[in-house]
């Protein structure tokens, strides 16, 4: 079997349900649809965990948080758990990342060969939650409302910044594979950071959204007393009452993310063009981490498994595979499974402690039975959080709140909690049952709060005296770019040209 190349793109809070089926009719991202028109559409994908570093720990993984370790954005992710860069690199692959993946620890490449860029966010245990001050903000790093307050157009941000230098890198590295110096396959990752808020785009995208009809969304603001109880305390995490959150705010906010999608959608074309133009060959997975609720009930970013937060887009191109719609719900913890089952590669070592399953036969329209978990244990809980979706239905489960049920094909809005109704007592006796045979919630809550306390030492020992930063540098070995005088001139000229001279 010839290893396939294999080119991941990743995106950072970006709403699934904005992909109904790729992209929205509305939403202006050509390149996006001509590759959604190729590709397999999973329309319910949803996210391990709805925030970064876990959700992209389950992703690269595929396993949850309570198996990772990975329960918030300051959670180690340890060296020993096998990434998809792991099994592709151990059978012989190039891997290779651009651009953001959110580890926190020493360990910053977690089975890359080459990584081209520093992370966006810190590597250290400063982000940690606090499960023993129960609503407790932390006012330095936690989410406030300033980024829809401060919403709107900039040339130059620092995410702008980040995302110009991921998609250069990468494309540099799609050109520098096409010289073929290596022979092995390669997989690389592109991750950006956008459309992730601060709301800020340039003004060429920002225009392109002038009359748009969806600059508000279609469940308005509620009362924080008509909130669940997970709801209100992301509500108090991020600071709500500090700040007057007008119309204009939110379609100022909504304007610039769908300007930093168009954005997103030219780096990506960029990147594909590249791929064509020196006729290289890859499979081609575009995902995000987790959602956003864009203002959906009151509610901005993420932290929730309402469907804005938890629900991503997930796009599959490869060779075999029709493209077509799958209604089923899968997760993202199956990346990892599906690119090794794409690349001819064994997980079997590991696989009874794992969590996903690949995504082949269910993209070739076999029947899936598994439901799909998410769990979250990081700001604004005060407890583990749990959720499944099977069918028509999610359910969900935390210590400290009463139990959810909704039917998403009758309330895709999920507005009406359906656990109290004896018409839906069966499914609920269903899903109660499942979770009971999942999860252990107190020993998950025993684990969160151990990891929790020991970090807390640890970072306020290695912030004393001298400071070693766990930060990825990225490293160019000048003396062996461009000419230098230990190179031969026309060897390097033809070896570096693609396609090759006559």
């Amino acid at each position: 079997m010839t290893q396939p190349n294999i080119l991941i793109l990743m995106v950072d809070q970006l709403n699934g349900t904005l992909f109904p089926d790729g992209p929205a009719d509305f939403l202006h991202l050509p390149n996006l649809k001509r590759l959604a028109a190729k590709s397999v559409r999973f329309a319910n994908s949803y996210t391990g965990s709805p925030l970064c570093a876990p959700a992209r720990a389950a992703f690269m993984s595929g396993a949850l948080p309570s198996r990772t370790g990975v329960y918030d954005n300051a959670a180690e992710f340890r060296s020993s758990l096998p990434t998809y860069a792991h099994f592709l690199r151990r059978a012989g692959y190039q891997t290779c990342l651009s651009g953001k993946m959110h580890f926190v620890g020493p360990d910053q490449l977690h089975g890359f060969e080459e990584r081209l860029t520093t992370d966006v966010y810190p590597a250290d245990f400063g982000w940690t939650p606090d499960y023993r001050k129960p609503g407790e903000r932390i006012d330095w790093w936690y989410h406030n409302m300033g980024s829809v307050t401060g919403a709107g157009v900039a040339e130059i941000t620092n995410q702008l910044e980040y995302d110009d230098e991921v998609a250069y890198h990468a494309n540099r590295k799609l050109y520098d594979y096409a010289r073929g110096h290596d022979d092995r396959p390669w997989c690389l990752t592109v991750s950006f950071t956008h459309p992730h808020d601060p709301y800020v785009a340039r003004k060429k995208y920002w225009d392109l959204y002038e009359d748009c009809e969806h600059l508000l969304p279609d469940v308005p603001a509620m009362d924080y007393e008509d909130h669940d109880a997970h709801s209100k305390r992301i509500f108090d995490a991020n600071d709500w009452r500090s700040f007057d959150i007008t119309e204009e705010d939110i379609r100022r906010s909504r304007r610039a993310y769908f300007a930093n999608l168009s954005y997103l959608d030219d780096k990506i074309g960029e990147l594909l063009h590249t791929l064509d133009a020196t006729r290289q060959e890859a499979i081609i997975l575009f995902v995000s981490d987790h959602g956003d609720m864009l203002g959906e009930r009151g509610l901005w970013f993420k932290m929730s498994f309402l469907e804005g937060s938890a629900r991503v887009p997930m796009m599959l191109c490869a060779p075999g595979l029709e493209p077509r719609r799958i209604e089923t719900p899968v997760s993202t913890i199956d990346v990892t499974p599906t690119l090794c089952d794409l690349a001819g590669v064994s997980m079997e070592e590991i696989m009874p402690w794992t969590d996903g399953q690949s995504l082949l036969p269910t993209a070739k329209g076999e029947p899936r039975e598994a439901p799909v978990r998410i769990e979250y244990a990081a700001e604004a809980s005060d407890a583990p959080l749990v959720c499944l979706r099977q069918g028509r239905y999610k359910f969900t489960r935390c210590a400290l709140d009463p139990e959810q049920l909704f039917d998403l094909v009758a309330d895709p809005h999920e507005l009406t909690n359906l656990a109290t109704d004896p018409a839906h007592a069966e499914a609920l006796t269903h899903f109660r049952n499942l979770a009971d045979t999942t999860w252990d919630l107190d020993r998950f809550d025993a684990d969160v709060r151990e990891s929790q306390a020991r970090r807390w030492v640890v970072y306020e020992a290695l912030r004393k005296g001298g400071y070693y930063p766990w930060d990825f540098q990225p490293l160019q070995r000048a003396s062996e770019r461009y000419m230098r005088n230990h190179m031969d001139l026309n060897v390097l000229e033809e070896n570096q040209r693609f396609p090759r001279g006559e």
